[in-house]
């Protein structure tokens, strides 16, 4: 399984009890943007919150979006409007990058 560059390792990890899925956070004034791993076979429930723009890195994610589901592969990008309803299947092995319009989307671990 690949993994994000070790520059990674110093960014703290996102308080966020999804399993099978370790995550890095990024922030800045306006916005926020996590390194997402699947390490096994993952999920993420139905949720909503900002706008959200993303990029499969490596590996496959079926991700659903205002209730069309579409899967998404290396290079695909997705955008998820404010408010939508979505939830995502990662493959293990999946690496995704995600930025939201709020710099405190996620929260560090303490």
């Amino acid at each position: 399984m690949s993994h994000f560059p070790e520059l990674f390792e110093r960014m703290p990890e996102v308080d966020a009890a999804f399993h099978g899925i370790r995550m890095r956070l990024l922030r800045g004034p306006t916005a926020s943007a996590i390194f997402v791993e699947a390490r096994t076979a993952a999920i993420v429930p139905d949720h909503s919150h900002g706008a959200q723009w993303g990029i499969v890195v490596d590996g496959e994610m079926e991700l659903t979006i205002g209730g069309t589901t579409r899967t998404y592969r290396k290079g695909d990008e997705y955008t998820i409007p404010a408010g939508v309803v979505h939830a995502a299947r990662l493959r293990p092995g999946t690496r995704v990058i995600d930025v939201f319009d709020d710099p405190n989307r996620y929260r560090p671990k303490a």
